[in-house]
């Protein structure tokens, strides 16, 4: 019997998928603090998939590691958190166009594979252009391998890239950046802005939302 418009709601081990069958795909990594469930990750989720996006959560081997023994880990080398997601990719999207991206390192790792691999485009939320207090340790010099379009979503003041630090690079012209005005690495601006995360998150996810239509 044919799954064709039915709500999919499936967890496997680490892995979570939610909306309609036939939607776009959107593979989503989580950043290297937080599970694929962690507040941030549900309300991207859940707001996606209200704007016709299927989503696929899944969680990175030591991130699993640490839900079942529930003992923190630190992430994982690269090239494994890679292998990690190339394998959800080739078993979710082996024959149809995928978006895939993520929550900070999550993103940062779609951005490496995309640069490697074909993929229809790359979302990415709040991308750790360099580590914490290390400004002068850029990690953009794959960009240039990148032909898939990519959508950032950027706090201005995101302490890992703000604005008036991403302004001085040179990137790609296939790379957009929107920023969230006065919003941290979580998009949260502060009360004084006179603005809510509510809001810039609403506006995050009708961002990429567009964007992934756009794409596939």
């Amino acid at each position: 019997m044919s799954n064709q418009g039915k709500r999919i709601e499936v967890c496997v081990t680490q892995r979570l998928l939610q909306g309609d069958s036939g939607c776009p795909l959107y593979i989503m990594a989580h950043g290297a603090g937080a599970p694929m469930d962690s507040p941030f990750m549900n309300a991207m989720a859940e707001g996606l998939v209200a704007q016709g996006i299927r989503v696929l959560r899944f969680e990175f081997d030591y991130m699993y590691q640490r839900r079942q023994t529930g003992k923190k880990r630190p992430p994982e080398r690269a090239d494994k958190l890679l292998a990690c997601f190339q394998r959800v990719i080739d078993e979710a999207a082996a024959d149809e166009p995928v978006v895939i991206g993520g929550k900070s390192m999550g993103g940062r790792m779609a951005t490496l594979l995309a640069a490697e691999r074909d993929v229809a485009g790359v979302a990415v939320l709040g991308y750790p252009f360099h580590a914490l207090g290390k400004p002068d340790k850029l990690r953009v010099e794959h960009f240039a391998d990148l032909s898939a379009p990519v959508l950032i979503c950027q706090g201005e003041r995101d302490p890992m890239g703000n604005a008036l630090e991403v302004a001085e690079y040179d990137l790609p012209a296939q790379i957009r950046v929107q920023w969230f005005a006065d919003g941290d690495h979580d998009l949260k601006p502060r009360k004084a802005s006179g603005l809510t995360h509510e809001q810039h998150m609403q506006s995050a996810i009708e961002a990429v939302a567009g964007f992934i239509k756009e794409c596939v």
